[in-house]
């Protein structure tokens, strides 16, 4: 399986700089490849995928201002994001009330402050580095610190203020000792964030503390409110930012720890499969576990068989 071993790296790193001119040029290059893919597209309606577009804009200064390989990543994450749109539109003739409008074509970023996700696959990834123990992406000048060895790809992901250097690594799979006759039932709320049961017998019943959530959310909101109030017009600052972000790990490392306790409770009680009830129309759901809410629109049951 693939795993992300994550760096954070500040505006006060000193390979932030490197890492932020490749970002900006990740950008030229997108917006530079969707103006040809969408004009081929209003005026002809006909679609350029990432192969058409390459042999259309390989001598262009923006492909050219990074690596080949990082260029033609840039580009498959345009055919992604045209793919999603065209997907967008068959769900959206086939159920509107799903959605808040009708999809709109992939648009362009910001002509300053945009910036764009970074791929180097392991062509793009200095060997002799890896064996040193550092990530040396082609081209950017910088190296990272790593535990693994076995790395599949290194994404540079852009944040406000930040870049977060994702290394995805291989790791063996190891088959836990499980029945997949014993089944665990999840359902998601708000101040009880999952209650867990199960068919097994003598299973003890666990809920998780939903509170510390929501109280997560209600002091962000409420400070974000007041500084909006402070700052007199929409828009954003430093300071909302930082607040944002450090909300949002907090959030994301309570998600994780809860989620990770439930796995290790029903590989040690032996429970193969996990189902996890969703009912669109439910409005006991937190956001984040909401879905569209059509009442045209099926809910539906995802079931898990852990590893």
């Amino acid at each position: 399986m693939q795993l992300v071993e994550q760096t954070i790296i500040s505006k006060s790193d000193p390979r932030y700089r490197a890492i932020d001119e490749a970002a900006f040029k990740s950008k030229n290059l997108y917006n530079a490849a969707n103006y040809v893919v969408r004009q081929a597209f209003i005026q002809s309606r006909v679609y350029l995928d990432n192969v058409k577009v390459y042999h259309l804009i390989k001598s262009h200064e923006a492909y050219k201002a990074l690596p080949a390989k990082v260029s033609n990543q840039v580009l498959i994450q345009l055919h992604k994001a045209w793919v999603a749109f065209f997907e967008a539109m068959e769900a959206w003739r086939v159920c509107p009330e799903k959605f808040t409008g009708r999809p709109q074509l992939p648009t362009y970023k910001h002509k300053t402050d945009g910036r764009n996700l970074l791929v180097y696959e392991q062509g793009a990834i200095s060997k002799r580095a890896l064996k040193r123990g550092m990530i040396a992406p082609s081209g950017l000048g910088v190296e990272i610190p790593t535990k693994q060895t076995a790395v599949k790809q290194v994404r540079i992901v852009p944040r406000k203020g930040f870049y977060v250097f994702e290394v995805v690594y291989e790791q063996a799979v190891k088959q836990a000792e499980v029945n997949p006759a014993y089944y665990a039932g999840i359902d998601m709320g708000m101040n009880n964030l999952v209650a867990l049961t199960s068919n097994k017998p003598k299973f003890p019943s666990v809920s998780i503390n939903g509170r510390p959530v929501k109280s997560i959310n209600q002091y962000y909101n409420k400070r974000k409110a007041e500084l909006q109030k402070q700052l007199g017009h929409t828009g954003t600052t430093k300071r909302m930012e930082r607040m944002t972000t450090k909300r949002n790990r907090r959030i994301d490392h309570y998600m994780h720890t809860a989620s990770k306790r439930i796995v290790d409770l029903l590989v040690k009680e032996g429970i193969g499969t996990l189902v996890i009830g969703k009912n669109d129309l439910w409005s006991g759901k937190p956001a984040w576990a909401r879905g569209p809410t059509s009442s045209l629109c099926k809910s539906r049951t995802l079931i898990l068989s852990p590893c």
